[in-house]
């Protein structure tokens, strides 16, 4: 073995000491315990790269409305499980600043992150009509959700959307949902890991398939307005973050506080529903729970068993950054940007040393530069290309824990601290001359 930065047979070691049949399957849990092993066992500093926490620090206007919240008693209070009401209202005019969308605040319930809103949706979903028991994944995409359907013995289906942009993504649709089992589809956008944005034509293919076959399309927001080649920042004013709100009957947006408002800690997010899909009754709801409607029961029913409401201080944080969003007094889009610039420098040093950027057009459009992005290696699948850059102190993930069938990694911008640009430089000269270009 070629001299590396980390020491080969100690990061042999620690990686064959995880019991990992198939080192390109670990997760970014897993990920992250070999990458602390080795760098307590050796002392070198690792460039994290695999773990998707903000990297910046969280909007003030939630912290000081969440602290004002608690000194006024309001931890010793259960929250309501409908949601504190000016954060239903606030998120309906959120909604409306910045998507052009309407969605009533009845229909915008508090939960505790993203990831309760996707369980909590894929549960409802699944319980409708007992002839539809999949949820469809437009991938690659976010791996803890499959794993949420795992844990709800549901089934799944997917499909990699790199060959099926614009117009070949319609016969795809059709033929999963004109199957007649598809309960809900799931995608990310901006996407993680990719990058890519689906395009209004996509976003409106999408929804005109969703109605014909009465699926619901879920919509996971968690980089809100994060596509920095647009100006999306301005409320009330275009471009919007596009949406298949604009185009689908039956949708459930996912709103995270976590990435826009750099306020993953607090776990407080909101889940959108059409008022179309809020107010339907199902049969198969109505047999399992005697009555209710979708919205009804995703938050009498399903959100209440799961957790009983949302963390009541978070809500006023989460009221308080989206009224300062929305009349113009917090530029969110800008403090999230550092992002799209960490992404730009660190395309430049892999692509400088032989690396290719795997998800790299909408269409015919570069994709924006922003909290992901993924590389591949010539004649290198993604876990070997992960596995190697390890002894190199470079922690990434395989796109397969993704479900992506294309061949390479993912890398996360947040982490990344200023000296270590110059770092990475040093450590991929070294890799690729140790792996020279085929």
């Amino acid at each position: 073995m070629k001299h590396t930065p980390i020491d080969y047979q100690t990061a042999k070691r620690v990686i064959e000491s995880y019991g990992l049949p198939d080192f390109g399957r670990a997760t970014i849990r897993e990920m992250v315990a070999i990458s602390a092993q080795l760098e307590k066992e050796t002392g070198t500093e690792f460039i994290h790269m695999e773990m998707g926490v903000p990297g910046l620090k969280p909007s003030q206007t939630g912290v000081e409305a969440e602290i004002e919240a608690l000194r006024g008693g309001i931890a010793a209070i259960y929250p309501d499980i409908n949601g504190l009401e000016a954060l239903k209202n606030e998120a309906s005019r959120f909604i409306r600043a910045f998507v052009n969308v309407d969605v009533p605040p009845e229909c915008c319930v508090p939960v505790t992150g993203s990831m309760q809103g996707t369980y909590a949706s894929f549960l409802t979903c699944g319980q409708c009509d007992p002839e539809k028991d999949t949820i469809l994944f437009i991938d690659p995409g976010f791996p803890v959700q499959k794993q949420q359907i795992a844990v709800l013995g549901y089934k799944y289906a997917s499909f990699d959307v790199y060959d099926c942009r614009g117009e070949k993504l319609r016969p795809v649709l059709e033929r999963f949902l004109s199957a007649g089992n598809i309960a809900a589809m799931i995608y990310s956008n901006p996407n993680n890991p990719g990058w890519f944005c689906l395009t209004e034509g996509e976003l409106q293919t999408v929804g005109d398939v969703a109605n014909r076959y009465g699926t619901v399309v879920i919509e996971d927001l968690a980089y809100f307005a994060m596509d920095f080649r647009k100006p999306l920042g301005t409320p009330f004013r275009p471009p919007y973050q596009a949406s298949v709100a604009n185009y689908a009957d039956y949708y459930i947006l996912q709103i995270s506080a976590s990435k826009a408002f750099s306020y993953a800690g607090q776990r407080i997010g909101v889940t959108a529903i059409s008022d179309k899909l809020y107010h339907r009754r199902y049969g198969g709801l109505t047999r399992r729970y005697g009555g209710g409607t979708f919205g009804t029961v995703y938050i009498h029913r399903v959100l209440y068993a799961l957790s009983s409401g949302t963390s009541h201080s978070a809500q006023y944080a989460l009221a308080a950054m989206f009224k300062a969003a929305s009349d113009g007094r917090l530029d969110f889009v800008s403090e999230v940007r550092e992002y799209g610039v960490r992404a730009a420098r660190l395309k430049r040093i892999f692509l400088n040393h032989g690396f290719r950027i795997v998800y790299d057009l909408d269409l015919d459009e570069p994709i924006a530069d922003g909290f992901y992005f993924t590389v591949a290696r010539p004649g290198m699948t993604g876990g070997q290309l992960m596995e190697e850059l390890v002894y190199y102190g470079i922690s990434t993930i395989s796109l397969s824990t993704a479900n992506s069938s294309q061949e390479g990694l993912r890398v996360c911008t947040s982490f990344i601290r200023p000296h270590q640009y110059r770092l990475l430089e040093e450590r991929l000269t070294l890799f690729e001359a140790n792996h020279p270009a085929l």
